[in-house]
């Protein structure tokens, strides 16, 4: 297909509709001429007499029921014949141009149309787009549903024509979960993260039995958060697992993933689980057993660093929870008093506040530097404080608008600590 074909169909049919609205507005004029021979419009006057002669029966039906009496009747009938001698009227009949006139009606309407069309907005990336269908319209289809793996290399010249394309072919075919999944690869090939997300989670809710989707979605979900696994990912990553509880992949994610939120007793199941699942299968597995150990033995690692932290328990007062916004982000984080980058900080989604409240540790292992951390702090005597904010727009720095707590003091050997986060930035 050309682009001609495209265009010159859009313009073909747009100038046959034009027309088709120019000849109906020519219509009365049309009619007007049948009219000139026939001015007087006679069928107002035919219902009129249609009454009338109704009228009279009736007055006739009275009369002779004795209902009315004879003068009556004779006084009945004249005041109708009167009306209807006032009823009768002759039409002006309206002048009927010219061609001349017909003609310039039906030029000047597909004119104007096009004047209209062209002249509201820009209308540019139509053109573009319909340009990128007719040139690789059927490659973007072909990658789509898997025909070729790979364009060949006339189809990439201009990568955005292929990109709208596929954009425009996956939502023609919204109800496919294997052209989301191959389009969320493209966005991956062009790091667009959000949008592979996105059409990872439409493949997911239009197939959500599919393993592979469910996996590719948590996995790409799960990097995206920098290692952590949010209520979505969470929720497909138990799905699969419930389905198929020897999901190796599913079981390293759940893994890393309380490993990542600090939940080492949970981190070490999901290891130990994985490790029975793989020695048990025929083969040389101890490349990928000792993998698993070096994984084990890097989360108790974590687990004695965390251990020599802090827990943070954060409230919320309740005269504030109506402010919380669902995209809203929780900042918490353990700086000197005087000032300067903290020595731990986490930047949580709003969802880990429940009724509003939320426990958080903070330890070395949430250090901004490799140098700057809890303990080096702790082992210079350096006076601590914490201080907790949650942020409308998720930046790090605090911004009129954001909900937070005064920083609270704590001593060198303190493990837990309140805050409350209790003001509005003006």
């Amino acid at each position: 297909m050309t682009l001609f074909s495209t265009v010159g169909l859009f313009i073909a049919l747009s100038l046959l509709i034009a027309l088709v609205f120019a000849v109906i507005a020519i219509i009365p004029w049309l009619r007007a001429s049948r009219a000139q021979q026939n001015p007087v419009d006679n069928q107002l006057l035919d219902i009129n007499v249609a009454v009338f002669r109704e009228r009279l029966a009736e007055l006739k039906t009275d009369k002779d029921s004795g209902v009315i009496d004879d003068n009556h009747y004779q006084n009945q009938k004249l005041e109708l014949e009167r009306q209807l001698l006032d009823a009768q009227r002759e039409v002006t009949p309206m002048v009927a141009p010219g061609i001349k006139s017909r003609l310039i009606i039906i030029v000047w309407v597909p004119v104007l149309t096009a004047m209209a069309y062209l002249m509201v907005s820009d209308r540019t990336p139509v053109f573009e787009l319909w340009a990128s269908e007719d040139k690789v319209g059927q490659v973007a289809d072909d990658l789509l549903t898997g025909k070729i793996d790979q364009p060949p290399a006339w189809a990439i010249e201009d990568g955005t024509q292929l990109i709208s394309a596929m954009q425009t072919n996956v939502y023609r075919h919204a109800d496919d979960p294997n052209r989301w999944m191959r389009l969320s690869e493209l966005f991956l090939s062009l790091e667009a993260t959000d949008s592979a997300i996105e059409s990872l989670s439409r493949a997911y809710r239009l197939s959500p039995d599919n393993e592979e989707i469910a996996t590719t979605y948590a996995q790409i979900s799960f990097f995206a958060n920098k290692g952590q696994l949010d209520d979505s990912s969470r929720r497909v990553l138990q799905d699969v697992l419930a389905k198929n509880p020897d999901h190796e992949g599913a079981q390293m994610l759940m893994a890393m993933g309380e490993a990542r939120s600090n939940n080492f007793e949970q981190a070490q199941g999901w290891i130990k689980r994985l490790r029975g699942n793989i020695a048990a299968k025929p083969g040389d597995h101890s490349q990928a057993l000792q993998s698993l150990d070096e994984l084990s033995a890097n989360v108790s690692a974590q687990q004695q660093q965390a251990s020599e932290g802090v827990e943070v328990t954060v409230r919320v007062n309740a005269s504030l929870l109506p402010l919380v916004k669902g995209d809203d982000v929780l900042f918490v984080a353990i700086r000197d008093v005087k000032g300067g980058p903290p020595f731990a900080a986490k930047r949580l989604p709003i969802s880990v506040i429940k009724q509003g409240e939320a426990v958080i540790s903070l330890s070395d292992l949430d250090a901004m530097m490799p140098e700057r951390t809890l303990q080096s702090a702790r082992s210079d005597k350096v006076q601590l404080a914490v201080i907790a904010r949650i942020s409308h727009s998720g930046t790090a720095s605090a911004e009129s608008g954001d909900l937070s707590g005064n920083p609270v003091v704590i001593s060198a050997d303190q493990d837990q600590v309140n805050v409350e986060i209790n003001q509005q930035i003006p």
